[in-house]
């Protein structure tokens, strides 16, 4: 019980709320694409990628290889086999039907219409062939069809079927309310378990139901009889009714479900959103909870609240070295910036400060674990910064020619003002310029020079120049001077 309220104390808001938009994102894929082909091929990829990251987990690294190298194939395949699909079910009419509403039929077929044509054509033993589409596109099943927009109705359906009409071998499609297409060609099955008495009107419809989730209805001319076909299923119809009801069912009309069927569908979709939420918690999980990847970062220590009195001094160390822990994903992920080692010197004093590096100065990205740091103890020395006036001194270099000697040196100013620590100002006299060199000067002038501010914790005051001129005199040696 210690262990759970300990993990649960690690989870942040930004979390929770991570967890949920995923877990949202995932339950709308499945409201847009359920009952297609896409998705049941993502559901395999899925489990696939499952698969793969259990592999991995116990240490089966051929197979966790081999199984990744073929949900990266597979995800590919998705996109290029079932883009129709995949864009039917993007292509909705507003933003707020793709974010939070329902796919429905916003023209419901007429479907006490197909029964009666279906049934009076059945009466007359006039061979049909209709198919009412599903939320898979048809276009690269279906080919050789003539583009019609004619209104659904028992007539108009006789008369396309009429024995003398050029289309009347081919399918039509119903879409909504119209007939969208006449003198379909549809593939045909290979099944062999087919009744003999089946022609190829329903070969034709076994084989477009086997392939998409359409619903074809075929009117047999011999038997005068209506039989419908979904999926693997072929099942002949008696009545109007009957046929109504299975139409009602396959374009999901509201009209036709009972009390019973509506709660049935809202149980479907609250154990959709449950699964969605249980599925991207277990993937947050392995994401941020996993140890399986360790490294070791150098870091620079950042140094907060200095007492505005004192200044730093000197330290025993710039960084320290981190041995942190976590997944591959999110280890191999860290940027410069999301690790962070910070030392409060609120409480620190003038003179030398002793600092522990724990848990608590180190700043990590959630999901990754501090396991060890190198050193542990920091010393941090302290001191009362001052203004001090110190003479600045030429640091000349080398030699002057043997005829020139050098019989004045001034510098303008004499005199420049740091400020820094006061026991580094203590053991500092004097400034000296950048080196110059003597062996470069021919005759008396004047050189303007940089300050070399040694140590680099003194700082020239504000508003002073980090140059001086030089000013210089030489003078020709006599012939007994050079002796």
């Amino acid at each position: 019980m210690t262990r759970i309220f300990q993990f649960l104390s690690t989870v942040r808001w930004q979390d929770l709320v991570d967890i949920l938009i995923n877990s949202y994102i995932l339950f709308r894929v499945y409201v847009l694409f359920q009952g297609t082909n896409a998705f049941r091929v993502l559901a395999g990829v899925t489990s696939l990628w499952i698969l793969q990251e259990v592999a991995a987990s116990i240490g089966l690294i051929l197979t966790s290889w081999a199984v990744r190298g073929i949900t990266a194939a597979a995800a590919i395949i998705i996109i290029v086999v079932f883009r129709n699909e995949i864009r039917a079910a993007l292509q909705l009419g507003n933003l707020k039907s793709f974010l939070w509403g329902f796919p429905h039929r916003d023209m419901p077929s007429p479907v006490e219409m197909i029964a009666d044509a279906a049934f009076r054509m059945a009466k007359k033993r006039m061979g049909a062939l209709m198919v009412i589409p599903g939320k898979e596109d048809l276009t690269e099943v279906i080919h050789g069809g003539i583009a019609w927009n004619g209104s659904v109705s028992p007539e108009m359906i006789l008369s396309i079927f009429w024995p003398k009409n050029p289309v009347h071998d081919g399918a039509i499609i119903i879409r909504g309310d119209k007939v969208v297409e006449v003198g379909a060609l549809l593939p045909l099955s290979q099944r062999s378990d087919l009744p003999s008495f089946y022609g190829t009107r329903h070969r034709a419809a076994a084989g477009l139901a086997e392939r998409t989730d359409a619903l074809v209805i075929t009117v047999s001319e011999e038997r005068g009889r209506v039989t419908v076909a979904k999926n693997s299923w072929m099942k002949a119809i008696s009545t109007p009714e009957d046929l109504s009801g299975i139409l009602r069912r396959h374009l999901n009309l509201q009209e036709g479900r009972t009390i019973k069927q509506e709660q049935r569908e809202r149980l479907k979709l609250a154990f959709a959103a449950g699964i969605s939420l249980f599925i991207m918690t277990g993937i947050w999980f392995g994401f941020t909870r996993s140890h399986d990847t360790i490294i070791a970062l150098n870091v620079p220590i950042e140094y907060v609240n200095r007492p505005a009195n004192l200044e730093i001094l000197d330290t025993s160390v710039d960084e320290a070295r981190l041995q942190l822990y976590g997944s591959s994903a999110l280890i191999k992920s860290l940027k410069p910036g999301q690790v962070q080692v910070r030392l409060d010197l609120g409480k620190a004093t003038e003179g030398s400060n002793i600092f522990t590096i724990s848990q608590e100065n180190v700043i990590l990205p959630p999901g990754v674990f501090l396991n060890k740091v190198q050193p542990t103890r920091i010393d941090v020395t302290l001191d009362v910064p001052i203004v001090a006036e110190l003479p600045v001194q030429v640091d000349w270099v080398g030699r002057l020619p043997e005829n020139l000697s050098l019989v004045q040196v001034s510098v303008t100013p004499e005199t420049v003002r740091v400020t820094g620590g006061s026991q580094t100002i203590r053991s500092v006299n004097t400034i000296y310029t950048t080196p110059l060199r003597l062996d470069n000067i021919t005759r008396s002038g004047s050189i303007t020079a940089s300050l070399a501010i040694v140590p680099p914790s003194l700082k020239l005051l504000t508003g002073t120049s980090d140059k001086v001129t030089v000013s210089y005199v030489l003078k020709e040696r006599s012939t007994d001077e050079r002796g």
